[in-house]
C-alpha cells in the first residue's frame, strides 16, 4: 500500500469501478434538480440517463460545490487514519472548490502537523480532470511519493487536453456560453460547436462545425495536431458523453483507427451530474495527453 491517499471529486467522471480499481477516492459536489438536492455520487442516487432525460423535458438543474466545512471533515478522515493525502479539484477556471479545499487545507494542518496534505488544481474538467488523476495514480503505484508526483501534477497538468461538441445547443445557450441568437441559427444550420478548456481552466468555444460528422472529424483532427507524437501517441485516451453513447462510441472508433499505438482500451465514461448539469445531453468529450496549452 502507498504510504498516501490519491482523491478529487465526484466531477472527475469517472465509473465508481474505475475509481476503487485505481484505489482513488472521491468526495461528491452536489445538484438541484427541479428544486429538489441530490449528491452528484457517480449516478448512484440519480443515473446519468435519468437525469439527462429528466433535463431535456424540461427540468431544471443547479449546482454547489463542495463546502469548506465537507472538505475539513474529509480530509480529517485520511489524515486521523494515519496516511498523507493528496486531493485533485476541479478547474478553479470552472469553480471556487480549489480555494474552499485550500482554506480546508489549513484548518487540518493546524490539527495533524505530523501529516502531509496537498491540493491539487487540476485546471481540468470531467473525465479530463479524471485522466490526470490517473496518470498520478499510476506514479502512486510505482513507488513514487507524495511530493514528486503533486510536482508532477503541477508541471504537466497543462499538457492534458480537453476537446468536445455537443450536437444540442439548448444548455450552452441557458448559460451563456453561446448567445441566444447564435444558438437558433446554429440549430437551424445544424452547426456543432468545437470547444475545448484552455491554460487557464476555461470552457473556450474554438470552432462551428457544421455536421455531426464533420464535428466527429475535426475532434480527430485535433487530437492529431495536438497528441504527443502524433499519429504515434501511445498514452491513455478517455472519452466521456451525456446520453449519446452513440456518438461516443463512433468517436471511440476513429481515434482506435487513427491511433493504433494508445495504452491499452479507450475507456468511455458518463458526464456525471456536476458537468452534465451545464452542458445537457448531447455532449462528447475526447481527453489525450500533448503539447501545453498555451491560450
Amino acid at each position: 500500500m502507498s504510504d498516501f491517499q490519491l482523491s478529487c471529486c465526484s466531477a472527475a467522471d469517472l465509473s465508481e469501478a474505475y475509481f476503487k480499481e485505481r484505489d482513488i477516492i472521491y468526495l461528491s459536489f452536489h445538484f438541484e434538480l427541479d428544486g429538489k438536492d441530490y449528491p452528484d455520487d457517480l449516478g448512484k442516487t440519480i443515473s446519468a440517463a435519468e437525469l439527462f432525460r429528466r433535463m431535456d423535458a424540461g427540468s431544471t438543474t443547479k449546482t454547489s460545490q463542495v463546502t469548506i466545512n465537507e472538505y475539513t471533515d474529509y480530509f480529517r478522515g485520511v489524515l486521523s487514519d494515519g496516511r498523507d493525502l493528496l486531493h485533485v479539484t476541479l478547474s478553479s477556471g470552472l469553480s471556487g472548490t480549489y480555494n474552499s479545499a485550500m482554506i480546508a487545507k489549513e484548518i487540518v494542518e493546524e490539527e495533524y502537523p505530523d501529516r502531509k496534505i496537498f491540493v491539487l488544481d487540476s485546471l481540468a474538467a470531467s473525465s479530463g480532470f479524471g485522466l490526470l488523476v490517473d496518470k498520478l495514480a499510476d506514479m502512486r503505484d510505482a513507488g513514487i511519493g507524495i511530493e514528486e508526483v503533486y510536482q508532477w501534477g503541477e508541471e504537466h497538468k497543462l499538457n492534458l487536453h480537453h476537446w468536445f461538441f455537443s450536437t444540442d445547443l439548448t444548455y450552452y445557450i441557458r448559460g451563456g456560453r453561446v448567445s441566444r441568437t447564435a444558438g437558433a441559427i446554429g440549430t437551424m444550420l445544424n452547426i456543432c460547436p468545437l470547444l475545448n478548456v484552455d491554460f487557464e481552466g476555461h470552457l473556450i468555444p474554438r470552432e462551428k462545425v457544421r455536421t455531426k460528422k464533420k464535428v466527429l472529424r475535426r475532434t480527430v483532427e485535433k487530437m492529431l495536431q495536438f497528441a504527443d507524437d502524433g499519429k504515434d501517441y501511445s498514452g491513455r485516451v478517455f472519452i466521456s458523453h451525456s446520453l449519446c453513447e452513440e456518438d461516443a462510441r463512433e468517436l471511440l472508433r476513429m481515434v482506435e483507427e487513427k491511433f493504433p499505438k494508445i495504452d491499452g482500451p479507450i475507456h468511455l465514461f458518463s458526464i456525471g451530474a456536476t458537468i452534465g448539469s451545464h452542458t445537457g445531453p448531447g455532449t462528447v468529450a475526447l481527453f489525450f495527453w500533448g503539447s501545453k496549452r498555451t491560450d
